[in-house]
């Protein structure tokens, strides 16, 4: 608790009156260009690897980056994306995995979380991905087969960001970008996924063929008594 504490008082006395005005403007509302959905893992915070200011990204952290499918489950996840797509109205949403995360090697091993009954449910969101990599791959090297899941758990959310209803109708409008990305905790490094070669492949390569990020028109929100809400 100390260490929570002295971080508090670091920020309040240092980093805080440097950014002063920033924080009087998003006392009011707060305007993000993009969700990210990632893993609640503590050695993954996009608001470092991507060096965003407070404001920019609104986050969506849980246990293997998992969006459940709109009608098998409208918990907190699902809120998460209808009001930072309904309301803030992002032009992006990202659902980034990670190296050696751990919900993907319970995935892969599902008798490890026998004992924890909810992460075990809520692991069954993937179990899509692992369906498709135990089809289609056979790896020696179980690192490589970690990777290769991890990168069709990214997919397979993707998918299911797709049945949540005020997703498919932004995108539909052309308003609305899905990104699908894999960062590598010791090598700093980003893939995303090329929906033109169906693998993924380091960012830099993607942004290359692309016209930028954000990549998509800013949505129009529902009502305009949804800008109480932000």
């Amino acid at each position: 608790m100390q260490r929570l504490i002295q971080g508090f008082q670091q920020f309040r006395s240092v980093s805080f009156p440097h950014k002063r005005e920033l924080f009087e403007k998003l006392a009011a509302a707060q305007h993000p260009h993009s969700m990210i959905i990632t893993c609640a893992d503590s050695r993954v915070v996009p608001e470092v690897f991507i060096e965003s200011e407070p404001g920019e990204l609104f986050v969506c952290r849980n246990v293997g980056n998992i969006v459940p499918p709109y009608a098998q489950f409208t918990g907190g996840v699902s809120a998460a994306i209808e009001y930072a797509v309904a309301v803030l109205g992002v032009a992006n949403i990202v659902v980034c995995g990670h190296s050696d995360c751990g919900a993907m090697k319970a995935t892969l091993k599902p008798a490890a979380v026998d004992a924890l009954p909810a992460v075990s449910a809520w692991l069954r969101h993937a179990h899509v991905a692992k369906q498709v990599v135990d089809t289609n791959y056979h790896f020696e090297d179980p690192a490589q087969t970690l990777c290769k899941l991890t990168e069709e758990n990214v997919v397979a959310q993707l998918d299911h960001l797709r049945t949540h209803p005020s997703v498919a109708a932004r995108i539909a409008g052309g308003q609305l970008g899905l990104h699908g990305w894999v960062y590598d905790i010791e090598a700093g490094t980003i893939k995303a996924y090329c929906s033109q070669r169906r693998h993924f492949v380091p960012l830099e390569e993607v942004m290359a063929d692309s016209a930028g990020w954000p990549s998509a028109t800013p949505p129009a929100r529902l009502h305009n008594t949804v800008e109480e809400l932000q």
